[in-house]
């Protein structure tokens, strides 16, 4: 063994030695080649003569132009087409540079058809032999190797899925025999693509399953939509078959060899494909400016400021009341800013001092106003804080948006704020109309922008089930029927971004939420991706909480979906409301609080000025179950 080892350590340390020999060996064998076929394999004796005598000059010149297209420092095992790239530029220099010597300087003259046949022949001889020793190590030596391999189909189209199953194939170890690649496109076609079969469409899966007996199943992340990695995930669920997902090539540079593989998880259950952004358009809107982010602590607001570094703001003002989040965006913030001033400020928005202070001190162009109580049930339980934050806070903001001038102001509202069942809901609903009311009176453009259920933000229903399912359930839903619309948290904030860049000052921007998912199913699926059956965990029904809904829309009814520029941004046409209107319904919201009436006083101000507004749990539940949202 250890002669071996010092025989490897030899050819290692001489590698440069030997390649220059062995080129030079294909040069000479090349060469004499060419000569035989010139002559048709019967050289004459002044032939011979030329061949000598010329020889020398052939590999020396030859040595130099491969050397100077360092042919003799690589390693064959990884040749790739830029290798094949070089050695034709080193062929066709090598045979240009002969002839020039062989016109100008030598005694004699060599046959053109000769040097022509020899260039050539050694870029056919070279390039088989390196491309022969990498078809070797990742094609004949896998299917050689005596290792037991799962029987593997890979899910995904075009360039990706094709290097992901050439990686595999000659990755023996990892114990991946790949029999072929399903497309998630509606297309049934069939055929190859390299040199793996495409066998179908996800629609086949059953029958390819039945008739190559396949063990695991590979996704390239980012391939499928949510339906679609919904229905894989229910065709793989059998016990004997297992489902992952490859990362996307910018989660694979981990430094070694290996592919990370992982299981599942929740965000490819829901996922839709990768936003495509209008980086122009936003950049041109940021680039240079002092952005103001309310709210900057929390899920959506993080997220934003996360997203504004990369296109190169002046000044990014991140306000919040909690100095704790505020401490910790600002921690992360600062270790990619590049110039970028980052401002921390530690403020409530139901100051209207206070923040008028800050808007005069930092003179902001751009808001976008995240700041606001989400949570359904404990704003029930709080009215008044939800008035003050969500409406008055809201009113505050916009007012200073308008008094010093800021060029866009953009809301974070919500599907709750659509024929709204709670106060949360309610409160947002009058923090959009207070918002685009400011629109006919101001320069600043006062745009607002839907959405729904963040994927893993604070309070959200994903962490809560996974912490609830490691200790052992049960898990608690409120309804089986309860449904929800959900985007990932850097989804959501990136479309803000996209929806503010195109708003012209007035409209309510409705991000594409996709289709609405079963919050029981959301449920199973955590479960099963826990490693644990479906029985292992109880699932509690508790009823229906109060102020909340079965069901969750992004319109009104009378509210018109129309296209954008953007194809996963819509906008509702909305009734115009007076701004003196608005003021006068806001202004006796300030009162209530400042007089500290009742909440029923509070929910009694809500029903008069929002027709929609249905507070009654027994009328929630009975509307609910006999109505379909209305989704665009």
């Amino acid at each position: 063994m250890q002669f071996y080892l010092r025989l490897l350590d030899f050819f290692v340390r001489q590698r440069f030695g030997i390649l220059l020999i062995a080129h030079a060996l294909v040069f000479v064998a090349t060469y004499c080649f060419s000569f035989a076929l010139r002559f048709d394999f019967s050289i004459p004796e002044d032939g011979f003569r030329l061949l000598i005598q010329s020889l020398s000059w052939i590999v020396g010149i030859k040595i130099a132009c491969f050397y100077a297209f360092k042919s003799f420092h690589g390693w064959w095992r990884y040749v790739a087409f830029s290798d094949l790239h070089a050695l034709a530029k080193a062929s066709f220099i090598s045979v240009i540079a002969l002839a020039l010597v062989d016109h100008f300087f030598l005694p004699f003259q060599i046959p053109r058809s000769v040097l022509i046949v020899d260039s050539l022949l050694t870029f056919v001889v070279l390039g088989s032999i390196r491309s022969s020793w990498r078809l070797l190590h990742e094609e004949i030596r896998p299917r050689l190797s005596k290792e037991v391999r799962k029987k593997t189909l890979l899910v995904g189209s075009g360039d990706a899925v094709v290097r992901l199953g050439h990686q595999l194939r000659s990755m023996p170890h990892l114990g991946y025999e790949v029999i072929g690649i399903v497309s998630p496109g509606d297309s049934d076609k069939r055929g190859w693509i390299s040199s793996f079969p495409i066998l179908g469409n996800l629609d086949s899966l059953e029958l390819i399953f039945t008739c190559y007996h396949v063990e695991e199943v590979l996704a390239l992340a980012g391939e499928l939509t949510g339906a679609q990695m919904r229905t894989l995930k229910d065709h793989v669920g059998e016990k004997s078959r297992k489902l992952r997902v490859i990362p996307r090539v910018e989660d694979l540079f981990q430094g070694d060899q290996k592919i990370p593989v992982r299981d599942v998880e929740i965000n490819d259950l829901l996922g839709r494909k990768p936003v495509v952004l209008d980086n122009t358009s936003i950049s041109s809107m940021v680039r240079n400016q002092v952005v103001l982010v309310t709210g900057a602590g929390g899920s959506i607001g993080s997220e934003i400021c996360r997203q504004l570094v990369g296109f190169g703001p002046k000044k990014i003002l991140i306000l919040g009341r909690g100095e704790n989040r505020i401490f910790e965006i600002e921690r992360e913030l600062r270790k990619d800013l590049q110039g970028i001033e980052l401002v921390p400020i530690i403020a409530d928005i139901y100051d209207l001092q206070r923040l008028r202070s800050v808007f005069e001190a930092h003179k902001p162009n751009i808001v976008f106003h995240a700041a606001a109580h989400k949570h359904v049930p404990l704003m029930e339980a709080n009215v008044s804080e939800a008035i003050k934050n969500n409406i008055l806070g809201t009113k505050n903001v916009a007012d200073c948006a308008h008094e010093f001038g800021v060029s866009r102001f953009v809301l974070i509202s919500t599907d709750k704020a659509v024929n709204p069942t709670s106060v949360m809901g309610a409160s947002k609903h009058m923090a959009e109309r207070y918002t685009l009311s400011r629109t006919n009176e101001s320069t600043t453009r006062f745009v607002v922008v839907r959405f729904g259920n963040v994927l893993g933000s604070n309070g959200s229903v994903v962490p809560i089930f996974q912490e609830q399912i490691r200790a052992g359930g049960p898990i608690t839903i409120t309804d089986p029927r309860m449904k929800r619309f959900f985007m990932s948290i850097p989804e959501a904030s990136q479309l803000v971004l996209q929806a503010a860049a195109q708003g012209q000052g007035g409209e309510i921007f409705v991000l594409d939420m996709g289709e609405p998912v079963l919050i029981v199913d959301l449920a199973r699926d955590l479960i099963r991706l826990s490693g644990l059956a479906p029985d292992d965990i109880e699932i509690h029904f508790s009823g229906i909480r109060p102020g909340e809904k079965l069901y969750e829309e992004l319109y009104f009814d009378e509210e018109t979906s129309l296209t954008t520029a953007h194809p996963k941004i819509f906008a509702a046409y909305h009734r115009p409301f007076p701004h003196v209107e608005v003021q006068g319904i806001v202004e006796s919201f300030a009162r209530a609080i400042e007089s500290d009436v009742s909440k029923e006083s509070i929910l009694e101000i809500l029903g008069e000025a929002i027709p929609e507004f249905n507070h009654s749990s027994l009328n929630n539940k009975v509307n609910q179950s006999d109505r379909q949202p209305s989704v665009a």
